[in-house]
C-alpha cells in the first residue's frame, strides 16, 4: 500500500516526539492551554501547513471537491515550493471550519451536477439543458470520462440556480432566434467556455510572469508554441513552471490526454487571441528574468577573453513603415507574413493610383 502525504502525516512515529514549538508540526493533537505556554502554542500555529490530502480530510471534502475548491479560490493554498505539491495553511483550514453551517455550506459551494441532475434542478428537460450549454448560456466547471471514455460535463449547482433566477425566460417557451441560429450552425461553446474559465482561474492563482505565460502556453499545441516561442530553453522552462493539479496528474492516460486536448484552442480566432496574449506575457517575463539556459551557473574563465560587441551597419531608412510594422507583429506571433505583405502592397499601390 502506498502511503500518501495525508497518511504519513497522520501515522505515529515510534520512538520520536515532536516539539511543541516546531513550526512544521501538522499533527492534529490538541494542546491543553492550561498546561502549555501560550506563546509556544501561538508559535506552533503560525506558518504551519498541511498537505492537500490532509486538508481535504479536515475539511470533509472529497479529492475532486477539494481540487475544485482550490480551483475556484474557495480554499487558498500556501506558496508552492519548487517541485513540491501545494499545501494549505493551518489558519486557512481554521477559517473554513469556523464558517456557519460547516461542512454542509462548504460542500454546497463545490457541488457539481451532470446534465440529468442539472435539468431537474432547473425544471427543464435534458435536451433543453444541453441546448443551453451548447449555446454558451451555462458553462461547465469540470468534466470526467465515463466507461466509454466519453466526456461528461459537470456544472456548479449554485451557478445553475443563479442562472435560473437571472434568465427565467430561457427555461420556458421557444428558444430565441439567436440561439436557434447558433445551434443550427453546429456551434458548441462548452469546451471553449470551460477552457477560458479555467485559464482565467489559473492566471488568478499566480503573479509570476513566467507562470502566467506557462498557463497561456497550454492553449497552444507544440507546433504553434514553437512558432511563437522559438527558444527551446524558454519552451522547456514554460513546461517546468506550468501549474499542475493539486493531487498531481490523473492516473489514467485517457484522462491526461483528454485534459491536454481540451486545453488547446481549436478556433482560428481563439488561437490568434492566445498567441497575442502569450507574446505580451512573454515580454513581461523576459523583463523580469531570463529563462535559465545551460551554463548559466558557470563562472566565466578570467583567462578567457570575451569578444566585444560587433558593429553592424545601420539599416536603410524606410519611407513608409506600415507594412513593416505589420510584418514585425505577425512575425512575433509566429504567423506567415508573405501573403499579408503582398496584399498590403497591392492595396497601397491601388490607393496611390487612385
Amino acid at each position: 500500500m502506498v502511503m500518501t502525504d495525508a497518511t504519513r502525516a497522520a501515522a505515529p512515529r515510534a520512538g520520536s516526539r515532536r516539539s511543541q514549538n516546531d513550526p512544521t508540526d501538522t499533527d492534529s493533537t490538541k494542546v491543553d492551554p492550561t498546561k502549555a505556554d501560550p506563546t509556544e502554542v501561538g508559535r506552533t500555529e503560525v506558518g504551519a501547513t498541511v498537505a492537500a490530502g490532509r486538508a481535504a480530510q479536515e475539511l470533509n471534502l472529497k479529492r475532486g471537491e477539494f481540487e475544485l475548491a482550490v480551483h475556484l479560490s474557495i480554499v487558498r493554498i500556501a506558496a508552492e515550493q519548487a517541485g513540491g505539491r501545494p499545501r494549505v495553511s493551518r489558519e486557512e483550514i481554521d477559517r473554513l471550519r469556523s464558517g456557519d453551517g460547516f461542512p454542509d455550506t462548504l460542500r454546497e459551494r463545490v457541488r457539481t451536477v451532470g446534465t440529468a441532475e442539472g435539468a431537474r434542478l432547473l425544471g427543464i428537460s435534458p435536451v433543453r439543458f444541453t441546448r443551453l450549454a451548447r449555446a454558451g448560456c451555462i458553462t461547465p466547471v469540470a468534466f470526467h470520462l465515463n466507461r466509454y471514455r466519453a466526456i461528461v460535463w459537470l456544472y456548479l449547482a449554485q451557478e445553475l440556480v443563479g442562472f435560473a433566477a437571472e434568465a427565467p425566460q430561457l427555461l420556458t417557451g421557444n428558444s430565441p432566434a439567436w440561439m436557434r441560429t447558433c445551434l443550427d450552425a453546429g456551434t458548441d461553446w462548452r469546451t471553449r467556455n470551460w477552457r477560458s474559465h479555467r485559464i482565467e482561474r489559473l492566471l488568478s492563482r499566480t503573479e509570476d510572469p513566467w507562470g502566467r505565460a506557462a498557463v497561456l502556453a497550454c492553449a497552444l499545441d507544440p507546433v504553434q508554441l514553437a512558432e511563437v516561442v522559438d527558444d527551446p530553453y524558454e519552451r522547456a522552462y514554460l513546461r517546468r513552471v506550468q501549474p499542475g493539479p493539486v493531487f498531481g496528474p490523473p492516473g489514467s492516460v485517457a484522462a491526461r490526454d483528454t485534459m491536454t486536448h481540451l486545453m488547446r484552442a481549436d478556433d482560428p480566432d481563439e488561437i490568434l487571441w492566445r498567441r497575442v496574449n502569450l507574446v505580451l506575457e512573454l515580454d513581461s517575463a523576459r523583463e523580469t528574468r531570463p529563462a535559465p539556459h545551460p551554463g548559466d551557473d558557470r563562472r566565466p574563465d578570467p583567462d578567457c577573453s570575451v569578444p566585444g560587441p560587433v558593429s553592424l551597419p545601420a539599416p536603410p531608412p524606410v519611407s513608409d513603415s506600415g507594412p513593416v510594422q505589420v510584418a514585425g507583429l505577425l512575425a512575433r506571433l509566429g504567423l506567415r507574413t508573405r501573403e499579408v505583405l503582398r496584399r498590403a502592397g497591392e492595396e497601397r499601390s491601388s490607393g496611390e493610383a487612385r
